[in-house]
C-alpha cells in the first residue's frame, strides 16, 4: 500500500494480529492493541508497518477489505492447464507400481511383526 507517497509493506504478523483482534470482537483495533498481541507471543513489532496498516484500515471494516481482495483474486489468471498428455502406456506403469507395493507389504510381514523402530508386539 502507499502511505504518504512511500510504499510500505505490511508483515503477515501485523495483519494476522489485526484479524485476530477483529474476530475476537474488536471492530477497530488500534496500533497499541496489535502491539500488545504481538508482544504477548514474543513477536517483534515494526512500528512503521503497523502504523501503515492501521492508517489504511481506518474507516474500513475487515469484511469489506477481505471481500475486495477476493474480487481482485478472482480476476487473476493462474496460468493455463497443461496439455492433455498421452493415454497410452499408463496402465502398465500402474500395474508395475501395484506389484511393487504388494512385494513391500509381504517383506514387512516376513520380518516377524517388528515395527519400524525395531520393537516387537510389546503393546507400545
Amino acid at each position: 500500500e502507499v502511505n504518504q507517497g512511500i510504499r510500505v509493506e505490511y508483515t503477515m504478523r501485523h495483519v494476522a494480529a489485526y484479524m485476530m483482534l477483529v474476530l475476537g470482537g474488536n471492530e477497530s483495533p488500534s496500533a497499541a492493541d496489535v502491539s500488545s498481541v504481538l508482544e504477548s507471543v514474543g513477536a517483534e513489532v515494526n512500528q512503521e508497518s503497523l502504523d501503515a496498516l492501521i492508517s489504511d484500515m481506518e474507516g474500513k471494516s475487515l469484511e469489506e477489505v477481505v471481500a475486495a481482495g477476493q474480487e481482485k483474486i478472482a480476476t487473476v489468471s493462474v496460468g493455463g492447464g497443461g496439455g492433455g498428455g498421452s493415454s497410452g502406456g499408463s496402465g502398465g506403469a500402474a500395474a508395475v507400481e501395484e506389484k511393487k507395493e504388494e512385494e513391500e507389504e509381504e517383506s514387512a510381514e516376513e520380518m516377524g511383526g517388528m515395527d519400524m523402530f525395531g520393537g516387537g508386539d510389546d503393546g507400545y
